[in-house]
């Protein structure tokens, strides 16, 4: 992409002060929980009446995973959280704040972040829901890393946790091939070995009625084409927004890891940017898209893939129904 279009692009955006945090949050610990049941694309072609090749020609994906019957998104949270922890060396203890982003609570009340604190052994710390739908790890990423540089935290907890089969019309070809089950974790701490910011949030309010589950129908209801386009926009616009904050190009980043929603976007986004498609990362195919959840479980499964190599600078960046989206510098670690 030129410097003329990434500039338009980054204009098309609010500006936001420079990035100078007093203090430096960053990721020492992943973890992720999915269930067991793998559901294929010739399961759901079966239910929707159409070839399997076709889900996987418009999606990327080729399988996903199904929470039990019963299964709750408290459980999944906590299975990842008890992972990120242990991979952070932390215990329990430590942590000062616990964020769950999910639009699939048990529950309408309680919120689900109190009762993952309560399993982890928790039972006096914070604990917060974050809703900003797909956006939802990059808003908590983004609240708990604000936190912890305004000297509020040590450590925090964010999980991005799903059931979203369960809001799911297995009749509506437009999303029952999209979405999958699962939890992704991240723990947050003061010096962290993978540095965090400057981070970008927005949101549209107008184009709510783009991606929506109403109380009524219980059901997950996108506008496929409009969707499309406004994910591409709003990915692209916030990444040039992001690196403009923090002082970086295009070709500064290594990796781009964005929310796991269809690969037909991540590959639109690649070419309106200019960027090498294996520069941005596409785990899809056996996970499809889940929403809060796929951010930190991408990130752990480019850990997994042996994507990210210490100081390697990453871009991650998520958009969903609201319409909320935003974008965020990582500096990998030494791991």
């Amino acid at each position: 992409m030129s410097t003329v279009e990434q500039q338009r692009l980054a204009a098309a955006e609010p500006q936001a002060r420079a990035w100078q945090p007093l203090r430096t949050a960053g990721i020492a610990g992943l973890g992720v929980a999915l269930p067991e049941r793998r559901v294929p694309n010739s399961e759901i072609a079966a239910q929707l009446g159409v070839d399997v090749g076709w889900i996987e020609r418009r999606t990327g994906i080729s399988e996903r995973r199904h929470a039990a019957a019963g299964q709750r998104v408290s459980e999944l949270a906590a299975a990842a959280g008890r992972a990120a922890l242990a991979d952070a060396g932390l215990d329990a203890g430590e942590i000062d704040l616990v964020l769950v982003a999910t639009l699939a609570s048990d529950e309408i009340t309680p919120s689900t972040a109190p009762l993952v604190a309560h399993e982890l052994g928790m039972d006096e710390v914070a604990a917060i829901d974050v809703g900003a739908a797909c956006t939802g790890s990059l808003a908590a990423l983004a609240h708990a890393s604000a936190w912890i540089e305004a000297g509020h935290a040590r450590h925090a907890l964010v999980i991005g946790a799903e059931v979203l089969t369960r809001f799911v019309d297995f009749h509506d070809r437009r999303t029952a091939p999209l979405f999958g089950d699962g939890a992704g974790a991240v723990v947050v701490s003061l010096d962290g070995p993978a540095r965090l910011g400057p981070f970008v949030l927005g949101s549209d309010g107008s184009a709510a009625s783009a991606i929506r589950a109403t109380r009524e129908r219980g059901v997950l209801e996108m506008e496929g084409h409009e969707t499309f386009l406004m994910a591409v926009q709003r990915l692209s616009s916030s990444t040039c927004q992001v690196l403009d904050l923090a002082g970086l190009a295009l070709e500064d980043i290594d990796l781009f890891v964005y929310h796991q929603a269809n690969s037909r976007i991540l590959t639109a986004v690649a070419e309106r940017l200019g960027l090498e498609r294996k520069r941005v990362l596409d785990v899809i195919a056996q996970l499809g898209n889940t929403s809060a959840a796929s951010l930190p479980i991408a990130l752990e499964q480019a850990v997994r893939r042996g994507d990210l190599r210490p100081g390697a600078r990453v871009v991650l960046g998520a958009v969903g129904a609201g319409v909320v989206w935003g974008a965020a510098v990582l500096q990998w670690g030494g791991r």
